[in-house]
């Protein structure tokens, strides 16, 4: 266990560019969890990190581009679905520092994913080239290194970032040991200490947070809720990825996937398709403290926060942080799973 400064200068030393507004705030939501009948529940505004509308990837990018300009890389290729907030935010950081990017995304809800809408419009506003496919996660990496040597080949030097290279997620993982920083210094200020923190999460931003909880001694217990259920066993991946950033960093803390708590259980019918519960959390947080939740993952995390009190597993002796890691511009494009029939009930036309 070490103190925060010594941790921060542990992180300094890693290579970073300048793209977030950090820190972001901390802000309780006491409407909401009064309407909930729940515990006090603070909001950890990663949603307001600045770049192209926010989220959690700007503050892994201020560490992951500065690796890429290092390599001496033009070109940044990187994929997921049509929707990805990630791939939105890669753009956008991109630019700042001056790379093109390229993008192979791949459709998750078939040819609703064809509208110009949402993130999609965003990345191409920005200038990404983009390449949308029908395939599976597998194909897709193959489709981004083969577009690699296409680029290759016309003298561009291609660096490519996730979907495709998921070995080594060390920048990524630090930013959210530094995120954690933040949380525990602004409990602090505020006089409060977390019971638990919920976030949205299969792999690195879970990780870094884990490694930030375990080396600062702080008891708040981290509940990550899983967007999707892909094949890989999420505790795992979180497991090592922090053991890797432990050992980057030279803290001394171990991982095991039983040390880490991620479910699940509140996937539903799968990756990019909200759930009848997160939906209504989309609105009740809309219409309690004007904040919107994204459609993929917020949404799902925050429906498991509501469950949670519901069985009792949270109580009103509770203290929760949750964090935001945001993807709101999705909600553009998914304005048929939000419920229009409902929606349009709060809709006049004067016809005059």
């Amino acid at each position: 266990m070490i103190g925060i400064e010594k941790l921060r200068k542990k992180i300094a030393a890693f290579p970073r560019e300048k793209l977030a507004n950090l820190p972001t705030p901390l802000q309780e939501v006491p409407r909401f969890s009064q309407a909930l009948g729940g515990p006090r529940i603070f909001i950890k505004r990663d949603d307001l990190t600045g770049l192209a509308f926010g989220g959690n990837k700007t503050r892994m990018f201020e560490f992951l581009l500065a690796r890429v300009r290092n390599e001496g890389a033009d070109t940044v290729i990187g994929g997921a679905g049509v929707q990805s907030n990630y791939c939105r935010q890669l753009t956008a950081a991109c630019n700042v520092i001056g790379f093109e990017t390229h993008l192979v995304l791949r459709r998750i809800r078939g040819v609703k994913d064809n509208t110009v809408q949402g993130n999609l419009l965003l990345d191409l506003l920005a200038g990404a080239h983009v390449h949308i496919i029908d395939a599976d996660a597998e194909t897709q990496s193959k489709e981004i290194y083969a577009l690699a040597e296409e680029l290759k080949k016309k003298g561009k030097k291609p660096f490519v970032v996730r979907l495709a290279a998921q070995d080594d997620l060390t920048p990524d993982v630090v930013s959210y040991v530094n995120c954690f920083c933040e949380i525990q210094e602004q409990c602090d200020a505020l006089g409060i200490q977390p019971t638990y923190l919920y976030v949205s999460s299969y792999d690195s931003t879970q990780a870094g947070l884990e490694v930030g909880r375990e080396v600062l001694g702080n008891p708040v217990k981290i509940r990550g809720i899983a967007p999707a259920a892909w094949e890989s066993d999420a505790a795992g991946l979180i497991a090592r990825y922090a053991n890797q950033v432990a050992g980057a960093l030279k803290v001394p803390c171990a991982f095991t996937p039983e040390k880490v708590y991620n479910t699940k259980a509140y996937v539903g019918e799968g990756y990019g398709i909200p759930t009848p519960e997160a939906v209504e959390m989309i609105k009740l947080m809309a219409r309690t403290e004007g904040i919107f939740l994204d459609p993929v993952y917020t949404c799902k995390a925050m429906a498991a926060v509501a469950d949670h009190i519901k069985k009792s597993e949270l109580t009103a002796s509770d203290t929760v942080i949750f964090l935001h890691t945001g993807g709101t511009p999705a909600l553009f494009a998914y304005a048929e799973e939000l419920g229009t029939g409902e929606l349009n009930e709060h809709l006049a036309f004067d016809d005059r």
